[in-house]
This record gives C-alpha cells, structure tokens and sequence, in this order.
C-alpha cells in the first residue's frame, strides 16, 4: 500500500530548474522531502485523508530562493533601530530621524542607517542636516551600501574628531572647506565614530535575526550566506538554531579583520562549527571599497569631474602579496574564502590569491566565489571558469539609475564603465553564477534581481538598457538564485532544484516568469515559502 503524502501541489506549472529544464504539474511531499514529481495523475494515488493539497491553479511552483551575499542580521538591527530604507529623498531621510528621535527620547545613540548616496549633492550628506533636528544626542547612520556612515556634530564632538584628525589608511573623513570634519565618512573612517556606539545586546541581536528571516522567507528565499558574520552575529545564529527558531539554512561568512594576518587564523578555526541549519564554514575577506567614493580598486585612477585622471586607483584593503598567502593558508584548513571585489583591481588580486592557493594545494571542493564584480578587466572573465571561481553576482545593480549614471560613469570613463556587471560575458566563458541581493544595501526581491539580470533595466518603462549584452536568460538568471547558489552553499545535492528526494524547500508564485513578458518578471510576488515542506511565509492572498 502506497504511504500517502503529507503536502501534494498540483495544477502547476512546477519549475524544476534541473538539469533536464524540464517542467511538471504536480509534486508531492513526504517527511520534509519530495517524494514524487510530475503530472496531476501521478501524485493522485498520494492523496490520502490528511494529506494537504494545494491547487496552484496555474500559479508556479518554484525552488526556494538562496541569497548568496546578504545581511539579514544587519537589515534587522536597522529594522528596529532608526530606519530610513523607506525615505525617497533626504528631506524624507531628515524627517524619519526626527521622528526616531521624537519617539526615543531615552536612547543615547541614534543609531541605524538606510541612507543613498544619491540623495545628497555628491553623495555626502551634511553634519547641519542631522544637527538640526539631533543636536544634543550623537547620531550614527550608516550608509545604504554600508561603506560610510553620516554623523552629526554631537557624534563628532564625543569622538574627538576635528580638523586635526588624519584620515585612516583604510577610509576618508570627508571635509568641509576649512578642514573640519563635513559629516561624512567614508569606509574605515566610520569606525572612528561607529566603535564608540553602545553594542546590541544579545536579545537585541536574536530580534534581528529574526526580524530579517522573516523579510527574507517572504521573499521567497529558505537558504542564504551572511557575508559578514563576526562573534555576536555567530552567537545569535546558533542561538536560533539550537532553539529551532532558525527556519533558514544558513552559512557564516566569518569576518576577517583586514588590520590582521595570519595570526587570526587559529581564532578562526575555533569559531568553525554547525548546528542545526547553521554552519559557519566560509570566511568573508573585504579587498576593497566601491565606485561611488573611489574606494574599490582599479587597475587605472578614477577620472575627475573634467574627465582628466586623478592619480587615485582606489584602495585594496589588504596587501595583494598578504592575500596570497592568506587565501593559500584558509584554502588548505579546508575553508571557502568568499572575497568582495568591486574594482577590477581587487577581482584580479582575488583571482590571483586563488591561484596561488591552487597551485600551492591543488583542486579541492572548498567552492570559492568573489562577489559583487562590478567592474571586471575583460583578460580575467575567463580566469573564473579556469580556477574553478564562482561569480557571485548582485544584479539589481547592473542599470541605469542616478548612482550609476551621477556617481559611477562619469568617474569611470566610457571603456571601464563598459566593463561593468558582466554578467553575459561570464556566463557565456563557462564560469558558474550563484546571484545575492546584498540586502540591506538593495531590496533583498529576487523577483527584482532577476529582472534586471534578464533585462538590464530597472522596473518600470523607458529605461535605457544598461549593456544589452550583458543580460542573463531567465533560466540562467533563476538558476543562480536556486541552484547556483545552492552549490556555492554546498547544498546542491539537498536543494536547489525540484527533484525527488531533494529537501521541500519551495515557493509559490503568483505567476510563472516563463509565461509573461520579460518587462513583467518584477511584478512576480511570492504566495507561500516552505522549508521541508512546513509554511514559514504565506501571503494574505495565498
């Protein structure tokens, strides 16, 4: 007698996404796997008394996203601090830091972040803007891509910031005309300030995370890697998951700390550990900056407002020949090294770091992956399929939008700014993709990640296409988001794809992206997310 089903979805269509691209109808599940894919007709003699059936009635049945660069503990914390990822505009930033501070009359620091570079003249916000409505409470807010933070004048006062204050090797105080301090600060110079603001506390830390799986789960996504997991983050992930309240598969990136070397690497080895849905098994090395403050390093300067060159390439926050032999030393105790990489710079001593480590061990399964890749030198997009690198890619970013087009292009010049986001051109030399949204930096939407990745536009109509060339097809663009990033996970033998005896982590959509015109596929909303067969996330319309 043939054991009925737990959960049966039928009426599809089901995306499986394997390697056959091959489509069904209906799935059944049983004990957190799936038992059985195909037509109505198949999974009907699984139907039992207390079997749930869902009729998709049409509507697909996909994979369960995975995020293979995001924050969610981060977006959490900002989340319940003082949130400005909903403001349009820095009248509106102001304006929500006033109210923050109006219902908080009792906390010390405000602190949060949420902020865009776009909206301020430069992309430098002003000390006076938060004085007006802060003057008496220090404020720290960091920036939407969390590479600076904006501070008012209270903040600086406490910190004993002045003019005589030198910048760090790792960051820039941006100034106003007599040398004081103008109330940006740029990459490491935001620790001047941020290393003085009172620490989450554990509770605080467990509430974020739940606060951003739970974003996370109605987007869709049931797996993901935290690119920036230090000691406290650690802890409340394994408090999650020794609790049950973890319902995401989830690997750590472990933070490595650039002013550092090797000497960390014992500590790191001791934070290495699993349990539950967690492991902390990768190591997360920051090499550089980004575009819009001239931080992320480039083989050639950044240009000036006139088109001339500057003379600054950019920063690489650890000595190229130390990232060798660092890369060498983590790849031989067995862990995957995942590198941020904007410039073209930083991506080639990422790539150069992997080789030498290949050359030191040999081939392994450890699956590195440099992510972001905004700005690639053509000579080394075959490199990543050669080495075995995966391109962790952030698609969201890849069009024409004021950051790009005020605060990235002009300074670029046209051949570099050419060179941006290649994701076509990786795709086409063979290099495996897996996609993340870097959220909070971006919505964490991968129904709008891929849009972009297909179309190379923002939602909406009358974009100009941002290198046409460069888009993915939306089979590649969903199979980073679910198998791809699945491998780099090295869950791609439990999850990933739709296949019989694969784990049940699915999603409902509210229609199939195969059936609707490409300019749509950002209209796509996420119904129901389901880890193991159990609902984490349903919508009020599902």
């Amino acid at each position: 007698m043939t054991t009925p089903a737990d959960l049966v979805f039928r009426g599809g269509p089901v995306r499986m996404l394997g390697p056959s691209r091959a489509t069904a109808t209906a799935v059944a599940v049983r004990d957190g796997r799936i038992v059985a894919v195909g037509e109505d007709p198949d999974v009907r003699p699984l139907i039992g008394a207390a079997t749930e059936v869902v009729d998709l009635v049409g509507r697909a049945l996909l994979p369960g996203f995975q995020d293979a660069h995001v924050h969610p503990v981060l977006a959490g914390l900002t989340m319940i601090r003082c949130d400005l990822h909903d403001a349009g505009d820095a009248g509106e930033a102001v304006a929500a830091v006033r109210a923050y501070a109006e219902a908080n009359p009792g906390t010390e620091w405000i602190s949060g972040g949420g902020w865009s570079m776009e909206w301020f003249p430069g992309g430098t916000p002003s000390r006076h803007l938060l004085d007006a409505v802060v003057p008496d409470r220090p404020v720290h807010l960091i920036n939407r891509d969390g590479h600076g933070a904006w501070v008012n004048t209270r903040a600086l006062e406490l910190c004993g910031i002045d003019a005589g204050t030198p910048d760090p090797v790792d960051g820039r105080i941006e100034r106003e005309a007599d040398g004081s301090p103008q109330g940006t600060l740029h990459e490491g110079a935001s620790a001047l300030v941020g290393r003085h603001v009172p620490e989450a506390t554990a509770d605080m830390m467990l509430r974020a995370l739940q606060a951003g799986q739970r974003r996370l789960h109605s987007a869709g996504v049931t797996a993901w890697q935290d690119a920036m997991v230090d000691e406290k983050v650690q802890r409340a992930y394994l408090a999650a998951a020794e609790s049950g309240l973890l319902t995401a598969r989830v690997v750590g990136a472990l933070w490595w700390d650039r002013e550092r070397g090797e000497d960390q690497i014992p500590e790191l080895l001791g934070r290495r550990c699993g349990a539950g849905r967690f492991r902390a098994s990768s190591v997360k090395i920051m090499q550089d900056g980004v575009a819009e403050n001239f931080t992320a390093a480039m083989t050639s300067s950044y240009l000036d407002g006139c088109g001339c060159g500057t003379g600054n390439q950019g920063l690489s926050f650890v000595d190229p020949s130390a990232l060798r032999a660092y890369v060498t030393r983590l790849d031989a105790e067995g862990f995957q090294i995942h590198v941020h990489a904007v410039g073209d710079r930083a991506a080639r001593e990422a790539l150069d770091a992997f080789e030498a480590a290949r050359a030191a061990g040999g081939v392994n399964d450890n699956r590195h992956h440099i992510a972001h890749l905004q700005v690639v030198h053509p000579d080394d997009v075959p490199r990543f399929a050669a080495l075995g690198i995966t391109a962790n890619l952030q698609p969201l970013w890849a069009a024409h939008e004021p950051q790009m087009d005020e605060l990235t292009i002009p300074f670029l010049g046209p051949e570099r700014a050419g060179w941006q986001y290649p994701f076509g051109d990786l795709a086409r030399a063979g290099a495996s993709l897996a996609a993340g949204s870097d959220w909070p930096v971006s919505s964490p939407d991968p129904f709008l990640g891929i849009h972009v990745a297909v179309n190379r536009t923002p939602p909406g109509e009358g974009a100009e296409v941002f290198l046409p060339e460069q888009r993915l097809s939306l089979t590649a663009a969903l199979a980073a988001y679910t198998i791809g990033t699945a491998r780099v996970n090295h869950l791609d033998t439990r999850t990933g794809t739709i296949e019989e005896g694969k784990l049940a982590d699915l999603v409902v959509a509210d229609r199939d992206p195969f059936s609707i015109p490409a300019g749509e596929i950002a209209e796509t909303s996420v119904l129901a997310t389901y880890v193991e067969g159990r609902p984490v996330h349903t919508a009020p319309a599902f």
